[in-house]
């Protein structure tokens, strides 16, 4: 028991992260509408500090969404229709790949099937470095005034106090993707450099 708690917990910041990023907020405009500080906010995000109950049901009404889904506790969803269910370009899955206190993480994204090209994905930008590969389809970057098509076995590395943004490229196919982040600016260090064959 105290194990499946603690792994809601570690599991948290990330989720809360991308539910505010989802929404195209970021923390000053949540800590405005919550009466919660930015900087705790971001403590939280980065799993620093845990967060109390209070914290969790205010983030959940200014975020529309249940307070079990903020903790990853929601029942799976029914199963899908036969035929196909039109879905928000921006209506991704965050799912947590580690557990984590500060420094690097990691989580999937899976971006649902679209039926027309968005526009251009709205960025934001942080504190952080990140790097992100994309399992299947075709994942729009906009990486500063970069517009960038990565499809499957790409990767790309970058700073994101640089503005940026994703979606999906590809119509009728999800995109998945997995993300490693250093919240303080911490990256991937290979030991092992390639060989030429």
């Amino acid at each position: 028991m105290a194990d499946d708690v603690a792994a809601v917990l570690a599991a948290m910041g990330p989720r809360l992260r991308a539910a505010r990023e989802q929404r195209g907020h970021t923390l000053s405009e949540v800590g405005r509408a919550t009466g919660i500080a930015s900087s705790t906010l971001s403590r939280v995000e980065k799993g620093l500090r845990k967060p109390n109950l209070e914290l969790l049901l205010r983030l959940a009404k200014v975020y529309g969404v249940p307070l079990d889904a903020l903790a990853g506790t929601a029942r799976a969803p029914a199963p899908a229709p036969s035929r196909p269910v039109p879905r928000a370009a921006d209506d991704k899955a965050v799912l947590p790949l580690t557990r984590y206190v500060g420094g690097l993480h990691a989580h999937k994204h899976v971006l649902p099937a679209i039926d027309d090209l968005p526009p251009r994905p709205r960025q934001a930008s942080h504190e952080g470095y990140e790097w992100l590969c994309v399992l299947s389809g075709r994942l729009w970057l906009a990486l500063g005034d970069h517009d960038l098509v990565l499809t499957a076995g790409e990767v790309a590395e970058f700073d994101t106090r640089t503005p940026h943004g994703v979606a999906n490229a590809g119509l009728g196919a999800p995109v998945e993707y997995l993300i490693m982040y250093g919240p303080q600016g911490e990256r991937l260090r290979p030991r092992v450099q390639p060989t030429a064959t």
